[in-house]
């Protein structure tokens, strides 16, 4: 919760700074109103919560009416809120609430795509760590939300060996081993591997997850029996929506996808006052 109070803090200095220059020139002051939270298109919703926090940043006295729920799907023309409080602070908070949450349900609505395309297997759908800067926890927010799974947050919770580690640290075994050593022992051990001699030896260093970086769907069906639940197996890259159902019926565990969250098409939502 902490994380959501500064990006929404830090969003709103970033927009007024020193002052709403055409709110002040245009609006009485004490002036009140009254505005609804309309979608323009359908979605799966995804940051009411974040935007009501929004406007309660600015006056903890605005009221904020929830009348759908973060994780519903929304049709076009449905109201999501209503909103009544002091016109300036309204206007104030718009831009920073209609942008938290029009990305938060872009994300939702595509994950959601995702999940559904591979209903009925084994996989997951995890996101990556291609967000925006200073955006993650929302970005992984509203995967969960869309019915999808986080990966790691950060370099700080999980042990994700990639090429240029194993590069780094002179070979793919001596760096598994190493984060056998020195990673703490509820932390699980990734690896990635381009092929099935990287797969093999992954498996025999001890890794807990494969990553299998690139593959056809033949290479990683012949991966996942070659792992046989000796440990997770993991898709990446390459991740399409219209390719996701094929890769999960070869049987991996985990399907990362960057675009969840690094190519995000905003839903279309308005917020209206009453009288417009």
């Amino acid at each position: 919760m902490f994380e959501v109070e500064r990006i929404i803090r830090t969003a709103l200095e970033e927009d007024i700074g020193l002052g709403d220059l055409t709110t002040e020139a245009t609006v009485e002051p004490g002036a009140q109103a009254r505005a609804e939270l309309v979608a323009k298109e359908d979605f799966v919703l995804a940051g009411i919560d974040v935007a009501a926090r929004v406007f309660s940043c600015l006056d903890s006295h605005v009221a904020f009416e929830r009348l759908i729920e973060d994780g519903q799907n929304v049709r076009r023309g449905e109201v999501l809120a209503w909103i009544k409080g002091p016109a300036a602070i309204l206007l104030q908070g718009e831009r920073v609430a209609l942008n938290l949450l029009q990305r938060m349900s872009g994300i939702a609505t595509q994950t959601a795509a995702f999940v559904a395309e591979t209903e009925g297997t084994r996989a997951r759908i995890v996101d990556t760590r291609k967000t925006v800067p200073g955006l993650r926890a929302l970005d992984k927010l509203a995967v969960r939300l869309g019915g999808g799974k986080n990966h790691r947050v950060g370099l700080f919770d999980g042990v994700l060996i990639k090429e240029n580690h194993i590069a780094a640290a002179g070979g793919m075994t001596i760096a598994v081993e190493r984060a056998r050593r020195r990673a703490p022992h509820m932390i699980r051990v990734e690896v990635e591997a381009r092929d099935l001699n990287e797969v093999e030896t992954a498996l025999s260093a001890g890794a807990d997850v494969i990553m299998l970086d690139n593959m056809s769907c033949r290479e990683m069906r012949e991966a996942v029996a070659l792992v046989d639940n000796r440990a997770l197996t993991e898709a990446s890259g390459g991740v399409t929506l219209d390719r996701v159902k094929d890769i999960a019926e070869t049987g991996v565990d985990l399907i990362s996808v960057g675009a969840l969250t690094h190519s995000v098409t905003a839903a279309d939502i308005s917020l209206l006052f009453e009288g417009t």
